[in-house]
């Protein structure tokens, strides 16, 4: 059963993504309340009218609040994990189809997904799973989730969020999926 206590902790920071300094400690629920708000509405919409890739980067870096899944840090960087989630971020870019794919990967019997949104772009996915981190590192589940997507799901992983400290950009997704059992959570 999962409590308030025993949710796993991501780190949030402030914008800009120069900004490594975490502001608070999350859970999953935060996580999906912030993401279904319409807190970040009014950026994502604004993001997603930008034409130009390079102008629509650099706004998403300077005006994107972010978390780590991964864990909980002094300071974005790998050495400053202070408490592994043990969960993972993969990211999504270019998706044909988005909303489909959410489906797809949330009904994957193979992982236990916790979130999945549809990134600031609008074309892209967030994708956040529980890993048994006993079992192998972060960087050799990273590896084989995303040789699994790609040769099964033929869609490409962006290799940068093997890192543990990677950032996830949230933006506003009315439609976020949590895991239900995070939903029912108790005190």
């Amino acid at each position: 059963m999962i409590t308030k206590n025993n949710m796993p902790g991501m780190s949030f920071f402030y914008s800009p993504i120069s900004n490594t300094v975490p502001y608070v400690t999350i859970d999953p629920l935060a996580l999906y309340k912030v993401v279904k708000s319409t807190r970040y509405r009014p950026r994502t919409q604004r993001l997603r009218a930008i034409s130009d890739p390079v102008e629509a980067a650099k706004f998403k870096r300077n005006n994107f609040d972010y978390v780590t899944p991964a864990g909980e840090f002094t300071n974005r960087s790998d050495k400053g994990l202070v408490r592994p989630s043990g969960l993972m971020v993969f990211d999504f870019d270019k998706v044909k189809d988005p909303p489909l794919l959410k489906k797809t990967l949330i009904g994957d019997p193979h992982f236990f997904t916790v979130i999945a949104f549809i990134s600031p772009s609008g074309i892209g996915l967030k994708w956040i799973i529980r890993v048994d981190l006993t079992e192998s590192t972060h960087e050799e589940w990273f590896t084989a989730v995303a040789n699994y997507v790609e040769a099964n799901l033929q869609e490409k992983v962006d290799r940068s969020g093997k890192d543990v400290s990677r950032a996830c950009f949230l933006c506003h997704d009315p439609e976020v999926y949590i895991n239900p059992i995070y939903l029912d959570c108790t005190d």
